[in-house]
């Protein structure tokens, strides 16, 4: 099956939808910078320290009143827009597709079971807080084109840079050795010193700047490339590879990043809820990824003719893929509350082609990500939408899987709006789906393993000098004692005292953003080995979440030809 780009079933219906979309647009940019002129970040009112005091008042007055009057004139054609888009929803498929030509970064990783039976693949999973930039400003982030474009350009750099193979061939050797076990020196090929940013100032005017990637080896194994850097400052030369602590016994292979890892193959990001945002990250991402979906979701009433529950938003989900696309369904919770309801949250479920083994038949994969219920103290609404997701994403493979394919890998990502710390989400702790998903960073229900990081940072202190930047995040996020400042803290059940941590544990707070693969699902010729758990500090300053990252190995048994 090849998806069509459109979500529109012809171009007489897409055009018909764009007109209607554009009498509406002027009134929501309108509203947008009603809100967004009088709520400023923390960081906007440290830089006013500087100015005259009766400023910014009268900024936030005369401008107010400006952009309510443009609101209320541009409503009546926003009407007439209205009632020729929210009918055209009805046919339009909840999710567009953009397909690029393959690049050759691409054509390697495919290669890897025709040729040797293994391959190792790499999933990462973030929250963008890509709201309209008058509401992303209540998460105490503004400015949400600059920043697509910024985490675009981060991204795209950080997946396209070479790789590094670390081995020790010494007689005390244990063998090849983890990134994060590594010191070596790296020359960094990005001009501002390897920090994978670009500056803010060139942010709005190179939008369609485009970078030149290197491509990866196809004689290297697929490692990542590791970025820790310790004590150096932000505008030193090369970068250095420095271990965090000796890894224990029988840990999993675990690192904290001021980058992506090299070669990502599907990329999930949540919140990408603005839909020239999502445009900017999937121009910046293309020369990589050959297949994104974006503008995941439904819009206007939903089911349609029923006016109860009316999406203003998309469900934010953005999938970047090497692989093509073979299937894709998106399927929307019908159980959400409150501001949560505005939104069409759901999971998108998609099979993808890998290549072939050497039996020239189909290897592919599963590849699920959603967006759960945020708001606390309702853990029952997260538990009935887990519930769906078990049964959808087993509902959509077995219905798309073929005799003739090798299923390799089935993973489930995203922001699940719990974490396995807190007291008050004990009910998602212990919901059945974590026994068909393996969790890597969990030891059982409320209990984190001891070097796991919370992934979801404390909004009003996203500018403070320690986490302003990817390598002072990084840092911070390896010290104890300064985690428990920046990191959200558990949620205590209501009426009880919270304890944390417990004796003789670390502290690790909130870690909502979850990578999970299963193994019970693929072909039972294949054996899956987790090589790398990451913690990514790249998007420092950019979103409010901490990105994780998953490498998973998957070999193929050697007899599987005599099957």
């Amino acid at each position: 099956m090849v998806l069509r780009a459109s979500p529109f079933p012809n171009g007489l219906v897409a055009g018909l939808h764009a007109v209607g979309w554009t009498l509406i647009v002027p009134c929501f940019w309108y509203l947008d910078r009603v809100i967004a002129v009088c709520k400023s970040t923390t960081k906007e009112r440290a830089e006013r320290q500087e100015q005259e005091c009766y400023l910014h008042p009268l900024k936030v007055f005369f401008g107010s009143i400006f952009f309510f009057l443009f609101f209320l004139l541009t409503a009546p054609m926003a009407f007439l827009g209205f009632l020729l888009w929210a009918p055209l929803q009805a046919c339009r498929r909840p999710f567009s597709y953009h397909r690029a030509g393959p690049p050759s970064a691409e054509r390697e990783t495919n290669r890897g079971f025709e040729q040797t039976g293994k391959a190792s693949f790499t999933f990462a999973s973030a929250n963008l807080c890509l709201l309209t930039d008058g509401l992303a400003r209540f998460n105490n982030l503004a400015h949400t084109q600059r920043r697509a474009h910024e985490i675009g350009q981060c991204i795209a750099k950080s997946v396209g840079r070479a790789q590094v193979v670390i081995t020790v061939e010494s007689p005390s050797s244990c063998g090849p050795l983890s990134p994060s076990d590594s010191f070596i020196p790296r020359v960094s090929s990005d001009p501002d010193g390897g920090h994978g940013r670009e500056p803010a100032e060139s942010s709005a005017s190179s939008d369609d700047a485009a970078d030149p990637l290197t491509e990866p080896s196809s004689s290297q194994p697929n490692y990542n490339e590791n970025s820790n850097k310790q004590g150096r400052s932000d505008h030193e030369g090369p970068d250095v590879l420095l271990s965090k602590r000796p890894r224990q016994q029988d840990e999993e292979p675990w690192e904290v990043s001021s980058l992506f890892p090299a070669n990502v193959d599907m990329l999930c990001l949540e919140e990408v809820f603005d839909k020239r945002a999502a445009k900017k990250l999937t121009g910046a991402l293309q020369p990589l990824f050959g297949h994104i979906l974006y503008d995941v979701g439904v819009y206007a009433c939903q089911p349609p003719c029923r006016c109860s529950s009316f999406k203003f938003f998309n469900s934010g989900l953005f999938v970047a893929s090497r692989f093509p696309v073979l299937e894709a369904q998106y399927r929307c919770f019908p159980n959400s509350r409150g501001e949560d309801a505005l939104a069409a949250k759901g999971l998108l479920s998609t099979k993808v082609l890998i290549g072939q083994n050497k039996k020239k038949k189909k290897v592919v994969g599963y590849f699920n990500c959603t967006h759960l219920h945020a708001p606390e103290g309702e853990g029952k609404i997260r538990c009935d939408q887990l519930d769906m997701v078990t049964r959808w994403i087993g509902d959509f493979q077995t219905a798309h899987r073929q005799p003739d394919e090798e299923v390799v890998f089935d993973v489930l990502c995203g922001d699940f709006n719990f974490d396995n710390c807190s007291p008050d989400d004990a009910l998602e702790q212990n919901h059945c789906l974590f026994e068909e998903y393996r969790d890597p960073c969990r030891a059982e229900p409320g209990k984190e393993k001891p070097w796991v990081i919370g992934t979801l940072l404390e909004q009003p202190s996203l500018y403070d000098d320690d986490v302003s930047s990817p390598e002072k995040l990084q840092r911070t996020l390896q010290s104890e004692e300064l985690r428990k400042q920046y990191i959200s803290p558990p949620v205590p059940k209501e009426g009880v005292p919270l304890v944390y941590p417990e004796a003789g544990q670390p502290w690790i707070g909130r870690r909502i953003d979850y990578v999970l693969y299963r193994e019970t699902s693929i072909s039972k010729l294949c054996r899956t080995e987790l090589e790398e758990v990451t913690f990514i500090t790249q998007l420092a300053g950019l979103t409010d979440h901490i990105p994780v990252g998953l490498r998973l190995k998957v070999t193929m048994d050697s007899d599987y030809d005599d099957e």
